[in-house]
């Protein structure tokens, strides 16, 4: 069972900040795009859970912030730090409850303190499972990160799979710039809750942790491979096989 700090309602998550935000972003996404929004009925609609999206490019997280509004729930993200140092972004970061993420190592940081947080608020936390951009040349889902199945388990709150294609045509990897003309058209699939129920129980180490996670990978995976219209490909994109870092840009 959730802990009853998971199962609480959710407050109106619309708040002035976030809707001051929408007021921003939306337009401009507007003109860049077209959303179209596949299973907008599997996000719950009150209640934590974790939001685990594939992410090719980094304009990913506006298009899902997008996505959430629209189906009623405004998500909290992992951020980096270093967006927290911009002048007035930082600003509206931090008074939208998002969290700063350290780089790997940096003494005090601990993001998953922060996100089970906001899981115990009843609020819905996106954790990119990858970590970064995808090193798979084709996009694909790469290998996945441990933190949302952390998040997910600890807590006894959903992970819900999520993913999206077409944003690659706004704002290609690692561009400095956006695609404004020709309008581009972005898919946006939300799946079923992932079934972790053979992963109740364990420990959470390593191992369990890591299986879990590729339950979920796949799950993401064929959401993606439905929106492409392809089969993914037979093995899973591993960055340390092909001798690339776990951060920064690589191309």
């Amino acid at each position: 069972m959730p802990p009853a700090s998971a199962m609480k309602p959710a407050r109106s998550e619309k708040t002035p900040i976030f809707r001051f935000l929408a007021m921003l972003l939306l337009p401009l996404m507007n003109v860049l795009a077209r959303y179209v929004i596949h299973n907008p009925e599997r996000v719950p609609k009150s209640g934590a859970f974790v939001l685990a999206p594939n992410h090719f490019s980094e304009i990913d997280p506006v298009v899902i912030g997008l996505a959430m509004w629209r189906v009623g729930r405004m998500p909290r993200y992992l951020a980096k730090a270093s967006l927290f140092k911009i002048p007035v972004a930082g600003w509206l970061l931090r008074r939208a409850g998002q969290i700063p993420v350290e780089r790997a190592g940096t003494r005090g940081s601990d993001p998953l303190t922060a996100a089970r947080k906001i899981a115990h608020e009843g609020l819905a936390v996106v954790v990119y499972p990858e970590g970064t951009l995808t090193r798979d040349p084709d996009l694909w889902p790469m290998r996945g990160k441990t933190g949302a199945v952390r998040i997910a388990l600890q807590e006894g709150i959903p992970i819900i799979p999520a993913a999206h294609w077409g944003t690659q045509l706004v704002m290609p990897r690692y561009a400095k710039r956006i695609s404004l003309f020709p309008r581009k058209t972005v898919h946006i699939s939300f799946g079923d809750p992932v079934d972790l129920s053979a992963f109740a129980g364990r420990g959470l180490d390593t191992k369990t942790l890591t299986e879990a996670t590729e339950v979920v990978m796949q799950a993401v995976t064929a959401l993606v491979a439905e929106l492409r219209g392809e089969p993914a490909p037979a093995v899973r994109w591993d960055p340390a096989k092909h001798q690339q870092t776990e951060t920064g840009r690589f191309e």
